[in-house]
């Protein structure tokens, strides 16, 4: 599978589960979590999309680890920003699975995807 590809599936496997660990690090969010794993799951399509086309372009497992942990953390912190109903902030339940999220994503691509082909 091409590196973009792999992004997707990795990331959108991964935004939902990441999604799914707010009903362990923030329990009070459970009314709220089909939401919460439809917004994590598109997070994590777009962080693999982006990773996917790192992983393209540079091929280095690290560049790809620590690009990957940096969108990912970015878009963590994008959605973090956003308080809830309460105007509570989750920062650390969302950034760092976000984060692992790409991290792993940028390793998936690099050391599973395939290379483009001249």
């Amino acid at each position: 599978m091409n590196k973009v590809a792999l992004g997707l599936v990795v990331g959108g496997i991964l935004g939902a589960v990441d999604g799914l660990s707010a009903l362990v690090s923030a329990p009070e969010t459970q009314p709220q979590i089909v939401g919460i794993v439809i917004g994590s799951t598109i997070k994590g399509i777009i962080a693999g999309v982006l990773i996917g086309w790192f992983a393209r372009k540079v091929s280095s497992v690290t560049a790809g680890v620590v690009f990957g942990f940096f969108v990912g953390l970015v878009l963590a912190f994008l959605v973090a920003l956003m308080p809830d109903e309460s105007g509570k902030h989750y920062w650390w339940q969302i950034m760092l699975p976000g984060s692992i999220v790409g991290l792993i994503v940028g390793y998936a691509t690099q050391r599973y995807g395939a290379v483009a082909r001249a």
